[in-house]
């Protein structure tokens, strides 16, 4: 019984040091990392949910780069209900870019519209 509970803390340990390697490591760079960067400098902001398939798609359109993007997570963690942040920002349909100029456009939207909208070179 004993060696059984050195083992499982052993493999907690070696579990939590792996975690904290991956936690530690730098994040990769990725191809459209300072268009992302850009859109963020130029005030656009993607509003979304979790759980909407074509955040997921608009999200998949960035790769890893996509932790460049001013992202706000619209939905409560059950998906049943809009957190307040969107209700005041008047978001309803995800998803939802605003941008600099005032203006907003919903869905999905090509890198190429993300460039006009904003000025930002895609590269």
């Amino acid at each position: 019984m004993v060696k059984k509970n050195h083992l499982i803390a052993g493999l907690v340990i070696l579990a939590a040091v792996a975690v904290g390697f991956v936690l530690m490591a730098p994040q990769a760079e990725g191809k459209y990392d300072e268009f992302a960067q850009c859109l963020t400098e130029n005030g656009a902001t993607f509003y979304g949910a979790f759980w909407c398939p074509h955040c997921k798609d608009q999200k998949e359109m960035f790769g890893v780069s996509f932790q460049h993007v001013n992202y706000v997570e619209c939905s409560t963690p059950d998906g049943q209900s809009q957190l307040p942040v969107c209700v005041n920002a008047g978001i309803q349909a995800y998803p939802t870019w605003a941008f600099n100029d005032g203006s907003r456009q919903t869905g999905a939207l090509s890198l190429q519209v993300l460039a006009e909208k904003t000025g930002c070179n895609l590269n």
